[in-house]
This record gives structure tokens, sequence and C-alpha cells, in this order.
């Protein structure tokens, strides 16, 4: 029963080391789910702002188009006649500083100069030349060095005549790209190589620092971009775990209490069993059974075995017990018997020949075992006899005598194991009379070194012949205990001496070599008696 419950401790630990892997798990997988959210959503507020960004500086530019298209019409009037105009068109978009009107590439008309007479493609390049539609430059007449945007509407397919409008950039980005911290820290407004930073009064490259990255967003109907720095996303986002802690904790514990509650009978051995019963992991095993008197195979002891593909070999002194407290045992005895029928035809068909098969106290109640034998061994017609060894762990005393009676009625005979190391009384024999006491291993191993239990043993063996009861001694493992054994007239011998426990399926290949290794000794003895009466 110890190893029982040591069986149980491990299978404890097991489960409580997978609800902490599970409980791991998920603190992981939460965490990380978090953390992928946190940044994808830091991403996408920076995607945000710059879709933003562009929308607003579209919509601002939008009504300068429509304005350029509407003025294209005054290119080549006088610029006495057009001026007052054009300063009410500045007046009623006030975006725009100043308007240029362009005529055989020549600039001829201010809005706040009047007149002039400046060359086009010498003054702005990029836009008479190059094609450009917009510029980002300083201004070289009224704040000299202030940023403004030209945006460039030609009238003519030359490109040498049209509107310049001059905005006031800087107020508009100052308003326009207003940073979302933590995750816009810098916002900048690009048109072909110039650039110009939110708070930044001059037009200078742009680089992100060492604990920054870059996102781009160009504007479709415009050529400018919008460029944003600030912290990586992943940095923002580990920043919110400590915060997530506490729901992932949670989380994790839970799911770690339901695996501990899911596994609690799949995980136990009590529902190992019943599974391997249907799983076919049981193995029906057997052990000879030898005559003391003249050295024959009497029988076999059915044992069972369980190799169970999770935990290898599982010991029968493990799962024996556990079977018997959750009411397995029954179905495993039922799996023995099935599989020993199966064997039969291997087996010697003649009643000297016994099988020895364990059942447990509680498989008596309610004549259970007899409505077994009478389902899975009867109808087998089997040829040796059936023995039911008790042992003295089960409460002996419940068997129901009716049962009894029964049994011994149809000829299947009675055995109490390992006798004198359980609950012994000398009422068993009265109440069960048993027609067999089988002796433990514990006092076979004392013969010639333990007083005591040697006297014990001799003292079992008198009593068994007084009450003419059968007896079986388990654990022989060497010649001087069957020696021993032999000559206080002891029935059947059983051990390691004569042959360990094997598979059922292989005790008929077993018996043959025995049955010759018998044979030839018989022999040889027989021409020694002839040599020494020659």
């Amino acid at each position: 029963m110890h190893m029982a419950q040591q069986s149980v401790g491990k299978f404890r630990r097991q489960r409580l080391l997978i609800a902490l892997v599970v409980a791991a798990m998920v603190l992981l997988l939460t965490l990380t789910f978090r953390f992928v959210q946190a940044r994808s959503n830091i991403e996408q507020r920076s995607q945000d702002f710059a879709n933003s960004a562009i929308d607003r500086f579209d919509r601002m530019l939008s009504p300068l188009d429509v304005s350029a298209s509407n003025t294209l019409g005054l290119v080549g009037v006088p610029c006495q006649n057009v001026r007052f105009p054009l300063i009410e068109k500045i007046a009623a978009l006030q975006t725009v500083r100043a308007m240029l009107l362009v005529d055989q590439d020549t600039i001829y008309c201010s809005s706040i100069y009047g007149e002039r007479n400046l060359s086009f493609s010498l003054a702005f390049p990029e836009l008479a030349l190059n094609g450009q539609r917009m510029l980002l430059t300083t201004d070289a007449w009224l704040l000299k060095g202030s940023p403004v945007l030209l945006l460039w509407s030609p009238k003519s397919l030359d490109n040498r005549s049209g509107i310049v409008q001059i905005v006031n950039i800087e107020l508009l980005s100052n308003y326009l790209l207003v940073p979302e911290l933590p995750w816009v820290e810098r916002a900048i407004f690009n048109v072909g190589n110039e650039s110009l930073e939110y708070g930044n009064p001059l037009l200078e490259g742009t680089m992100p620092a060492e604990d920054e990255v870059k996102f781009e967003q160009a504007s479709l109907r415009y050529p400018y971009t919008i460029t944003l720095y600030g912290p990586a996303p992943w940095r923002l986002a580990l920043a919110t775990l400590p915060g997530q802690l506490p729901l992932a904790l949670l989380l994790s514990l839970l799911f770690g209490y339901i695996v501990w509650m899911a596994t609690a009978n799949r995980m136990s051995l009590s529902w190992q069993i019943n599974y391997g019963i249907g799983a076919d992991e049981f193995r029906v095993y057997c052990q000879p059974l030898i005559d003391g008197r003249n050295g024959e195979c009497a029988g076999i002891e059915l044992l069972l075995r369980w190799h169970n593909p999770r935990h290898g070999w599982v010991a029968p002194d493990v799962f024996i017990p556990l079977a018997e407290r959750h009411n397995l045992i029954a179905p495993l005895t039922r799996f023995v018997i099935s599989k020993v029928v199966e064997q039969l035809p291997q087996l010697p068909q003649h009643s000297d020949f016994h099988i020895a098969l364990n059942v447990a106290a509680s498989h008596f109640r309610d004549c259970e075992i007899v409505h077994d034998l009478e389902a899975l061994w009867w109808p087998a017609e089997p040829g040796p006899r059936l023995v039911l060894e008790l042992t003295e762990r089960d409460a002996l005393p419940v068997v129901d005598q009716q049962v009894v009676a029964m049994l011994h009625k149809v000829g299947v005979q009675l055995a109490i194991d390992d006798f004198g190391t359980g609950h012994s009384s000398l009422a068993y024999l009265k109440d069960l009379q048993p027609d067999i006491l089988k002796i433990d291993k514990i006092f076979t191993a004392a013969i010639g070194t333990d007083a005591i239990n040697a006297t014990v043993t001799d003292m079992v063996i008198s009593l068994a012949q007084r009450l003419n009861i059968s007896l079986v001694a388990e654990g022989v493992e060497t010649a001087e205990q069957a020696e021993y054994l032999r000559l206080r007239a002891v029935d059947v011998l059983q051990g390691y001496f004569f042959a360990r426990p094997m598979p059922i399926e292989d005790f008929s290949n077993w018996l043959r070599q025995f049955e010759m290794q018998r044979s030839q000794v018989h022999m040889n003895s027989a021409s020694a008696t002839q040599g020494t009466l020659a």
C-alpha cells in the first residue's frame, strides 16, 4: 500500500506540474497577446495620425486649387487691373501670403509689390523647368528666411504661364502637425528634398534619434509626404505590460485550476487502470506450480502485469490495491479470465492440473464471481481445475458463505493467499473452509536464516496437515528451501528456483522444455543406477 501511496503522490505531482506548465503558458500567451495588441494599437495610432494630417493638409490645399483655377483667367491682364482682385482672393483664402502672375516665363505681377519683371525660370527653376507643382522653400521678399510653400498652377502647356500661390506653411504646420505623445514625438512636412518640422522655423533635413523609429505616409493628391518619428512601438508596448500583469496572472491561475480539476480523473491511476483495460494494456502472466512429491508441473498461478505506455511497467503492488479501492478489481479479474480462456487449448486438459486465480473478497458479493464464471469460464468447458485465491488484506469474513458453498459444489477450490501475513485468524479456516493455504514468501525466505519465522512456517505446515488442507509455498528461490519444504511434505512449490513469471502464451513452450529436462534427468538417473548395480 505504501508503493500505491507513492504512485498516487507521483501522479499528483505530475498533475501539479501540468497545471503549472499550463498556467505559465497562459501567462506567457496572455502577456504576448496583450503586447502584440498594444504594439498594433500604437502602430495604428501613428498611421491614423499621419492619415489625419494628410487629410487636413489636403483639405487645406483643395480650396487653393479651386482659387487658382478661377484666377488663371487673369494671367496676361495688366498688373494694375488685377492686383486688387488678387488681394481680395488672398483675404478670402487666409492661408495664402501672396500671389504671383507669370506670363511668358516672366513674373510680371505680385499681389504685394505690384508690377514685377523677374525671370520665372531663374527664380523658380524647379517649377518652371522640372515640372514640379509644389515647392517648399524660404521667402526671399517679404519675411526673408521664413518657410513658405509655393503652389504652381500652369495655364499653358509650355509651363511658362500660370499662377504661383505662396502659402504660410510654417503657421499651418504648427497647427496641423501637433505631435501626439507618446507614439508621435516629431512630425515633419516634406516636399521633394526639403523638410519642415513642427516647432522648427528652419528648413532642415531630419533624422531619427537612436531610440526613435520612422514612419512615412504620402498624400495621394499632392506631391508631399508626412514623416513621423517616435519610440519603437515594441518599446511602448513593453511599457504597458506591468499594467497587464494582474489580468494575465488571474487568467493563468484560472486555467491552471481548470487543468488541475480536469486532470483529476484523467491523470489518476484509477482512471488509467480503467482506460488500460479497454486499451488492452494489461498482460496475463503465469508462474508454474511444482508438485512437491514428484516434481511435475501441477498447475499455474495467473498473474496480472500492466505496461502503461505513458509510465512503463507498473508494479502489481501499486495498481492492485488501487484497483480494489476504486472497485476496478472485478473488471480486471474478468479480463484475466477471458484471456486464460483463450489459452485453454494450449494448457494441459486434465483435472490434476489446476489454474489459480487471485480474486478479491468484494467480487464474492451478490454472487458476482459465480455469474462471471458462468458467463466466461464454464462455457469454455475447461479441463483444468480452478482455484480462487483470496488474500488476507481483504476483509475475508465478508465473503458470502453461500457463494463459497456454490463454488465448492461445482468443483472450484478456495485458497487463502499470503496466509499468516494479514489479518490472521483461525476463524477464517472455520468460516471459509479453504482447500489450500499458501505460505507467504517471507516465511519461505526465512528458512535456514530466521529461527522465529522458520518456526512459524513449521507451525503453518503442521496446522494445515492436521486440518487436511493442501499447502503451497511461495517464493522458493534456493535448492535448500525446496528440499526443506519437500521434507515437510508441502504439496506444491512455487518460485524463481523453478521458473519466473512468464506470459501465458509462452507457458506451453516452457512446459515442453521442462518435461524434456525431467525426462533427461530420469534417464540419466536410471543409467547411473544400472551402472551401480552392474
